[in-house]
């Protein structure tokens, strides 16, 4: 069986190479991994587009990358909450671009890409400047605009537990993107609060088989908004 599990978190992350498009699994903190943004952060990559709910909310999250110059391009859906200062700052500054997707668009690119499929069409954004330059159809009298799927070479991911294979199950409302996302990368990276023994997860729970992911690393339980450490519980 391939071992799957980084005991070191600059080896979880250190595949990522600048240019590279990433998506980053939360919504605002829940289910964002910190500690994984974090180590990416320490590897100094540039020119990297990231795909994520939000721009993070004051340091939090993806704002780390943003604030040390990492990011070229932002996708998201929620590009203006308040907290977002480091976002506006540089978007106002014209260093990082900015491709707005309304959230149920952009979650189903990346299931689009996950199940390989050649796109969808959606009546979000039609008569919207959102919709130009896409290809735009009629389907019984309602219009839709034709959307790609949104595919990353990794995903950065958290869940609650992982078994030796990969398979992963969630905490509550932390599963969000992150289930997803994990379908439409090329290499899969987790960061997970628990490790636990073969066939220790029930199958009828586990919600991302891991054939989806490629390496894991155990972060132990950490709390958001406090000093943490990769590692600590």
């Amino acid at each position: 069986m391939l071992n799957k599990k980084s005991e070191t978190l600059e080896g979880a992350v250190g595949r990522v190479k600048d240019g590279a498009t990433i998506l980053i699994g939360g919504f605002a903190d829940p289910g964002t991994p910190e500690i994984l943004i974090d180590g990416l952060r320490d590897l100094g990559r540039r020119d990297l587009t990231i795909v994520i709910n939000n721009p993070g909310m004051h340091n939090s999250g993806v704002a780390r990358l943003i604030e040390d110059g990492c990011v070229s391009k932002l996708i998201c859906s929620f590009q203006w909450p308040k907290e977002s200062l480091v976002f506006l700052e540089r978007y106002d500054a014209g260093q990082i671009a900015l491709e707005i997707v309304p959230q149920g668009t952009l979650a189903e690119r990346m299931r689009t890409a996950g199940s390989g499929l050649g796109g969808f069409l959606t009546p979000t954004a039609v008569g919207t400047v959102l919709a130009e330059g896409k290809e735009a159809m009629t389907v019984n009298g309602t219009e839709y605009v034709l959307e790609r799927p949104l595919r990353g070479d990794f995903a950065l991911i958290k869940a609650y537990k992982v078994d030796p294979r990969g398979n992963l199950i969630y905490r509550k409302t932390a599963r969000n993107f992150n289930p997803i996302m994990a379908m439409a990368s090329d290499f899969t990276i987790v960061e997970v609060q628990e490790d636990v023994a073969i066939n220790e997860l029930d199958p009828e729970v586990i919600v991302t088989p891991g054939v989806f992911v490629d390496c894991y690393y155990v972060t132990g339980w950490y709390e958001i908004g406090k000093p943490r450490s990769a590692g600590n519980a």
